[in-house]
């Protein structure tokens, strides 16, 4: 459950930029994730034009980082407690996402020679694990406007998502001009959604790319309840804010180690 909590409330994080307009050039977004009955993360994402921060805090006060910086093209993963970090570029996560698809089209392949009540054994075992078979073309949520509710103090408009006609998701959105949001303050969720293109299947990336009108989902997420692997995924939106950012917070904490990313041996 960890790495599901972990991937989603990352994602989760992103689902929701926030307020432009005169004051401040940053913006600060606070939402809390919670994976089925467990307790919730709070997440908190600064977000600048060409940089950004997202932390993850546990009940338990334990704390992801991971910075991105949009003129490098570079991810990074802070572990506080071991005081050390990595670094991702786009070139790790190309390789990473072309093994992904070799192996997963591998994968399909086999499938198709085994007895149909053999194969449907093993599909429903993977889906199951949150591995569907066909993830390396997954397909896209497509979205159902169902009605309005009420998030916090917006009110919002509802959806339904669906992926290959069954419900996944409950999304619910409010206009990006109601948080006084602009076009620009979009262009950092785009760049991380064109950094992990070869290795996100589009249903995912779809969740950096919100606020476009795409697949009939129009606005910014201030509510979503997922299925991901028989486990619910509910994020919410608590605070949104402009501020004015110091630049320690996008960097590396003096004294921390550089670990190399997956074994790579980058130094």
């Amino acid at each position: 459950m960890g790495s599901i909590a972990r991937g989603v409330s990352f994602a989760g994080v992103l689902c929701a930029l926030t307020v432009a307009a005169q004051a401040a050039d940053g913006v600060l977004m606070v939402q809390k994730t919670t994976v089925s009955s467990g307790e919730p993360r709070t997440n908190q994402i600064h977000i600048e034009s060409k940089r950004m921060r997202a932390e993850s805090t546990g009940p338990r006060g334990e704390k992801q980082i991971v910075l991105f910086d949009g003129v490098k093209q570079v991810m990074t993963l802070i572990d506080n407690e071991k005081k050390t970090y990595s670094e991702m570029t786009k070139a790790d996560i190309e390789a990473i996402g072309g093994q992904m698809t070799s192996m997963m089209a591998q994968m399909e392949q086999q499938l198709k020679s085994l007895p149909p009540e053999q194969r449907a054994q093993i599909e429903q075992m993977m889906k199951g694990r949150g591995m569907p078979p066909g993830a390396a073309s997954a397909s896209k949520v497509q979205y159902k406007k169902v009605g309005t509710d009420t998030v916090g103090k917006w009110t919002c408009d509802k959806y339904e998502g669906y992926t290959d006609g069954q419900k996944t998701s409950d999304v619910c959105t409010v206009e990006a001009k109601t948080l006084g949001l602009s076009p620009s303050d979009f262009e950092i969720s785009r760049e991380v959604a064109a950094f992990f293109a070869k290795l996100m299947p589009a249903s995912t990336a779809q969740a950096f790319n919100f606020g476009i009108g795409e697949q009939g989902l129009s606005g910014v997420p201030v509510k979503s309840v997922t299925t991901v692997a028989g486990r619910q995924i509910t994020t919410e939106m608590t605070e949104v804010s402009r501020q004015t950012f110091a630049d320690a917070i996008f960097e590396v904490p003096a004294g921390y180690a550089k670990q190399p990313f997956l074994g790579r041996g980058r130094k």
